[in-house]
């Protein structure tokens, strides 16, 4: 297994932490609205990922966030008259909708800042007693100078960093690379501290949650390369303040999301909600074409590009189904054996996701099961071969699909379908047809 560290910027050979274990989390979203089409990219991404190691024998500890209190949330509750509390649990509802279209696996724990606060203080607390962060009027801010390395994550040099656009203006701060811990706001939902009644700051949440569930250092961080500079960068430097480690062995960061060649952004008005897309489209064409590039690029979503996964997906499900009508009508039972073809498939996987590489493979295969299905002397072992490395490439891929099974009335009607074609009683074999269709058999 290969992954492209993006803080080395190499290609690296994967080894745990722990032999057969892999502990990943990656950050989550903000939950002041319905998310767009771009955050589903990360938890396509990983999921997959998490597929994929799960296919190669690893026990996979998947951790992803809600950032449950911002400035935006406060707003929004605010605006609708409703609290925060009320305004995040609709939309971590309406997340965790999305995650079900998408067929995503169930994350092995899904915290919220909100119930993150006593240990998030604490974390500060000991940041502030140790030197690496410094109080100023209830403000708490993190001293980015007792990080020799800082900017190293995102391969940015200091000079430029300070110079930025990017930096937040504070004239409290002692450095302009310096980043909020604590806030101090007498506006929205607030917490005690030692500093002041307010809130914490964006970098600290993902630290303090990781420490917690998942310990001091893990295997993979990830989320969209926009996160690389300043949220990883800020994170990585707080881990190595009081955890004296890097946070993670492997840093991954998943391209974005352009629009008909345009990149998605709220400035241009272009933002897709997501459960607009997949309200027109089906979630699993969706998946499909998130995949269909390489996790480090970015993505193009247009009519054509939905139109052209629409019809990929359906030939490779369409081929699957007249390979398993084959072999029930057969009495061939279903196999755990695979082939070649499932082994190029992981091959392809396990070389950074390169799921491009990992498509032309169920092409390939797909082309052969359709020559068997067409065949009329065909080696059915070497079919069931074929349909059971097709179906876990699927599943690895994520991609949702119902096993074709008969019963015994389904046999009974496919059977009067061939007798009425053979009398060429078409009008009859029409009838059955359609029957055979609305139970999903044709």
């Amino acid at each position: 297994m290969k992954i492209y560290n993006t803080k080395t910027l190499k290609l690296e050979e994967f080894k745990p932490i722990k032999e057969g274990e892999v502990k990943m989390y990656v950050c989550g979203p903000t939950v002041y609205s319905d998310i767009h089409i771009g955050n589903t990219r990360p938890m396509v991404v990983f999921d997959t990922l998490r597929r994929l190691f799960e296919a190669l024998g690893y026990d996979v500890k998947y951790v992803s966030n809600y950032t449950d209190v911002d400035d935006k949330i406060i707003a929004e509750a605010k605006k609708r008259g409703i609290s925060e509390l009320e305004l995040t649990d609709e939309m971590i509802k309406r997340v965790e909708d999305i995650r079900k279209l998408l067929n995503t696996e169930e994350l092995y724990k899904t915290p919220r800042v909100t119930q993150t606060m006593d240990d998030i203080i604490a974390f500060i607390d000991e940041l502030v007693l140790n030197g690496y962060a410094y109080e100023v009027d209830g403000d708490v801010f993190f001293r980015t100078s007792t990080i020799k390395d800082y900017g190293s994550l995102s391969n940015q040099i200091l000079d430029d960093l300070k110079a930025g656009a990017r930096i937040e203006e504070n004239a409290k701060k002692e450095s302009p690379l310096d980043f909020v811990l604590w806030k101090k706001t007498d506006e929205g939902i607030k917490w005690p501290s030692k500093y002041s009644l307010g809130r914490p700051g964006w970098h600290t949440e993902g630290v303090v949650r990781i420490h917690k569930e998942l310990g001091d250092v893990i295997d993979i961080q990830g989320g969209g390369k926009d996160l690389r500079f300043p949220h990883h960068e800020n994170e990585r430097a707080q881990a190595q303040a009081l955890y004296h480690s890097d946070l993670a062995n492997y840093w991954m960061h998943n391209g974005m999301i352009d629009i008909e060649g345009v990149k998605m952004s709220k400035s241009l008005g272009n933002i897709m909600c997501a459960k607009d897309v997949m309200s027109e489209c089906d979630p699993m064409v969706v998946r499909w074409l998130l995949l269909s590039a390489h996790y480090r690029q970015d993505v193009n979503i247009s009519d054509e590009v939905i139109k052209n996964s629409e019809t990929e997906l359906n030939r490779v499900l369409t081929s699957l189904k007249q390979a398993q009508l084959k072999l029930e009508l057969s009495d061939v039972k279903a196999q755990s054996k695979t082939n070649t073809y499932y082994d190029r498939f992981l091959e392809a996987m396990q070389d950074d996701l390169n799921t491009p590489n990992a498509y032309s493979v169920i092409f390939e295969i797909v082309k052969v099961i359709n020559q068997q299905v067409r065949a009329k002397d065909v080696d059915l072992e070497d079919l069931s071969r074929h349909v059971t490395s097709l179906e876990k490439m699927l599943d690895v891929l994520g991609i949702r699909y119902k096993r074709l099974t008969l019963s015994k009335e389904d046999r009974e009607i496919y059977d009067a379908w061939q007798e009425a074609k053979a009398k060429k009683d078409f009008d009859l074999a029409d009838t059955y047809r359609d029957t055979l269709k609305e139970r999903g058999i044709l």
